[in-house]
């Protein structure tokens, strides 16, 4: 099972409430300022990762995600505030409700496989964790994976970057 599948690398596990795209150096203030508003808009939350699930379908998953149950609320209306921020830049606003989820792994040839679907039925809870800054990444796609680096920090709730 295991080696049908690329594993995200510890450090390159996250949570993304918005794919940019493409980003011209010169934008990156104004795109930062936006996300500096709308992470103040926001106060911390943790949530909770319970239950695995595959894209498009468990039977035959593209890519293995962990679901969030507790703060997948907080995590929406993060995501609410972010879509609408960098829409007010000309970003084009989401078309597709919010699906908070963490990307485990890519299936590396998409098939039926019994053993990976009784995994994904299996879930259970994977842990907690505090959200308390929202980060603009540049990810860098090559034949090894992604190479992710922070360009942003944004600290969620009003005040906590003064």
């Amino acid at each position: 099972m295991a080696p049908a599948v690329a594993w995200v690398a510890r450090d390159n596990v996250h949570l993304t409430l918005k794919f940019l795209g493409s980003v011209e150096t010169a934008r990156l203030d104004v795109v930062s300022r936006a996300l500096l508003a709308a992470a103040a808009a926001v106060e911390p939350f943790e949530i909770g990762l319970r239950g695995l699930g595959g894209f498009p379908s468990p039977a035959r998953p593209r890519v293995i995600w962990a679901g969030l149950d507790d703060g997948a609320a907080a995590t929406a209306a993060l995501a609410r505030e972010v879509d609408g921020a960098l829409a007010a830049l000309g970003f084009p606003p989401e078309a597709r409700a919010f699906s908070a989820h963490v990307t485990l792994g890519r299936v590396r040839a998409p098939r039926a496989n019994r053993g990976l679907t009784e995994m994904l039925a299996r879930g259970g809870d994977l842990g907690r964790q505090r959200v308390d800054r929202l980060v603009l990444m540049r990810s860098q796609l090559s034949s090894r994976g992604a190479r992710y680096t922070e360009l942003v920090e944004a600290p969620l709730g009003p005040g906590a970057s003064g």
